[in-house]
């Protein structure tokens, strides 16, 4: 989670701005409401961590605003105050598969402080702001990224072009011209953040009436338009992928001016995603069934106590009709998404020291799952014989699952749309791959190793119960793992000499060592198979040492199976 430290002198400076008195006790006790575990609260210092649903919470600023609302019940208006646009900004319509998004805002008349030291300070919480919405909103500088410029320093209107990479300017922290590839490839910022321009041959740049370059999104912004203690009307631009997060990120900085005596200017937008004037500034309005409220939180709310609650929150009521409440709640919220996101800041708004005592008219029985003796058994077998039981990641990839593993899909495979690492794009389809990886991470420690899971796959986009078991040690081999599946099925009612038949796998056909592997029948129902691990699949693992397993299809056997109880 992101993480700011704030003076606590500057709160109490933006706090007597609003008329408030700054209580450090109320601010430790108060805040954690609203999204923040608190790591330092003293009388000089607040350290605090905020919640990735709360962005706008990021700056001193922006926490003043959300305190004088919560903390001491000011009525905070949920909505950007604007003057109306005075120029424009032009997309170039090849930005669209460049950079699609382009937003921007002018600020008037900010104070930074009334000394040189005050000035440095405040430009340093701007410019921390900036990275921590970097970070929390723009994902890295891809959904959105921001650049901060003084404007006395450009000649409206303003363009967004799209230029090849022998396109030169001076970015910020150079003395000198660089074209474009010598800033990817040489200054720190373009090494960094090359990678989002990875493969695109012509780039974004912002220049002003006099074609000079202001920013080079979303890499580095030009020297010349570097924001000094001088600085009192700044450009605002943000641009990347996502509408909502760069319009999100565009009213925080701007709000963060604003609390530094700035008059924030809407800019026309023409073309791109973000085509029209910003920012908008008005809030959102949301409809919020008063029946739904009364079965998530148990109670009504009156006019008054939902009043003050959203009020409390940054928010406002409306309207207040026999269904529902009409909330406006502030554009910069990214966090309020649907009814229950409204009900959860109702509730916060409230207390939840005062939402009734009811208990809950539904049923709640409770019921057994319909192998729950079955698992019972297998667990207790396994931990009988020296397994731990462990749990693994349900989230797996193609290699694990089925390159390594040398298995065909079972099905289709259910594939994670937006994976966030390469190693986890798809639901598994068997839990062995998970245990040789638990193996491989704790392959420091001393042999034998003996751990198995009974957990859920997805098989053709549908879940399904098996259970693996796998060991590492010195001196096993097939006739150690045969001894484990004989005492495992003959605790399952299964042997032998009555209805259990174990018969060799071909070659080939799965992790297993060629000629050291078999599958298990029960009533002449396949359920598992099991085997020594192939060293070739031990290695693509980084494991080194002698493996044997087994994977059953619990279904399977629980059909193939009586239960005794």
């Amino acid at each position: 989670m992101p993480t700011i430290s704030i003076e606590q002198r500057v709160l109490e400076a933006l706090m007597a701005a609003s008329g408030h008195a700054h209580d450090v006790t109320a601010l430790e006790q108060e805040l954690p409401l609203l999204g923040t575990d608190i790591d330092r609260c003293d009388e000089t210092t607040l350290d605090i961590e905020i919640f990735p649903d709360r962005p706008d919470l990021l700056s001193a600023e922006t926490l003043a605003r959300a305190m004088r609302a919560f903390i001491h019940h000011e009525a905070v208006s949920p909505s950007l105050d604007v003057q109306p646009s005075t120029t424009s900004m032009t997309v170039d319509d090849e930005l669209a598969e460049v950079r699609p998004v382009i937003l921007c805002a002018m600020v008037h008349g900010v104070n930074l402080g009334d000394d040189e030291s005050s000035k440095d300070a405040a430009i340093r919480r701007l410019m921390d702001h900036q990275e921590k919405l970097h970070f929390a909103v723009g994902r890295g500088r891809h959904r959105a990224s921001i650049g901060v410029h003084d404007l006395d320093r450009l000649q409206p209107p303003f363009r967004a072009v799209c230029t090849d990479r022998s396109a030169s300017f001076t970015p910020l922290g150079s003395d000198t011209p660089m074209t474009i590839d010598a800033i990817l490839s040489e200054h720190p910022k373009g090494i960094h953040y090359a990678h989002l321009l990875e493969g695109m041959d012509r780039v974004p740049l912002l220049l002003d009436a006099n074609d000079a370059v202001m920013s080079f999104p979303p890499i580095i912004n030009g020297v010349h338009t570097t924001v000094t203690t001088s600085t009192t009307s700044m450009l605002v631009d943000v641009t990347g992928w996502d509408i909502a997060a760069c319009e999100a990120s565009l009213h925080l900085v701007c709000l963060q001016l604003e609390a530094m005596g700035g008059t924030v200017t809407q800019v026309d937008v023409n073309g791109g995603l973000g085509q029209g004037t910003h920012p908008a500034g008005a809030a959102v309005h949301h409809t919020l069934p008063k029946a739904l409220i009364k079965r998530l939180l148990g109670r009504d709310f009156t006019h008054e106590e939902a009043s003050n609650a959203f009020q409390r929150m940054g928010g406002e009521v409306l309207e207040d009709t026999k269904e529902a409440f009409v909330v406006a709640m502030p554009r910069w919220r990214l966090d309020v998404l649907h009814h229950v996101d409204l009900i959860e800041d109702l509730a916060i708004g409230h207390g939840y020291d005062d939402l009734g005592t009811a208990t809950p008219t539904a049923p709640a029985h409770g019921q057994p799952r319909p192998d729950a003796h079955l698992r019972r058994r297998v667990r207790t077998a396994l931990v009988g014989l020296g397994f731990t039981e462990v749990q693994s990641l349900t989230l797996s990839n193609h290699d694990d699952q089925f390159n390594r593993m040398r298995w065909e899909p079972s099905g289709k495979v259910t594939e994670i749309t937006n994976p966030i690492t390469v190693d986890h794009t798809v639901l598994r389809q068997h839990l062995l791959p998970g245990l040789l990886r638990l193996l491989a991470a704790n392959r420091h420690h001393d042999l034998p190793q003996a751990v198995f899971e009974l957990g859920t796959v997805v098989r053709d986009h549908h879940n399904a119960g098996r259970v693996a078991f796998l060991a590492a040690e010195a001196s096993g081999g097939f006739a150690s793992v045969r001894g484990r599946i004989q005492a495992l099925m003959g605790a399952l009612g299964a042997t032998e000499s009555s209805n259990l038949v174990i018969e060799p796998l071909p070659d080939g056909e799965g992790p297993w060592l060629a000629g050291r592997a078999a599958r298990v029948l029960v009533n002449g129902t396949w359920v598992g198979c099991f085997g020594e691990i192939d060293p070739h699949v031990g290695d693509a693992f980084e494991l080194a040492v002698p493996m044997n397993a087994a994977e059953f299809d619990l279904s399977a056997l629980d059909a193939a199976l009586p239960d005794p109880v």
